[in-house]
């Protein structure tokens, strides 16, 4: 079995705290996203609009893991914040686009996915939209059965 003994697991029966934040670009700004977890005891933080480059991991202080994924274009781009607590139980992490990936936490109760999820906006080609929502699809009938899922939009 991936991941922690069964015992070191997080238990999701507890409420894991979960947030949802278009931040617009992240550029200059996790620091403040940080104090915003902090302050709200939020556990994992869907990220929207990051504009960041590339499919990276980054520790963002001592308290804050961030998985995030984006085009050369800085465009767009998601992200999730994992806190020190869950880091450990990090499963896998799939990055389909710019627009939409997915983490795994390895729980008490089992496989717990959450999705960051971008979608276009007005102004979006019909085309980009229809390929997002094709993605999103696929991506939402990939998680297997008696999985949790959650998608932050």
């Amino acid at each position: 079995m991936r991941g922690l003994l069964r015992a070191e697991r997080p238990r999701l029966k507890k409420l894991v705290p979960l947030g949802t934040l278009n931040v617009g670009t992240l550029t200059g700004r996790s620091k403040e996203v940080t104090d915003l977890m902090k302050r709200r005891r939020i556990q994992v933080l869907c990220l929207q609009e990051t504009r960041w480059k590339g499919a990276k991991v980054r520790e963002i202080g001592e308290e804050v893991k961030l998985y995030y994924n984006g085009e050369d274009t800085k465009k767009n781009g998601v992200g999730i914040d994992v806190a020190e607590s869950l880091k450990d139980s990090v499963a896998a992490v799939q990055r389909i686009n710019d627009r939409i990936m997915s983490l795994w936490l390895d729980t008490k109760e089992g496989y717990w996915t959450i999705m960051s999820v971008y979608a276009p906006q007005t102004g979006c080609s019909e085309h980009d939209k229809d390929d997002f929502y094709l993605s999103l699809e696929e991506a939402i009938w990939s998680v297997p059965e008696g999985d949790y899922l959650s998608i932050g939009t």
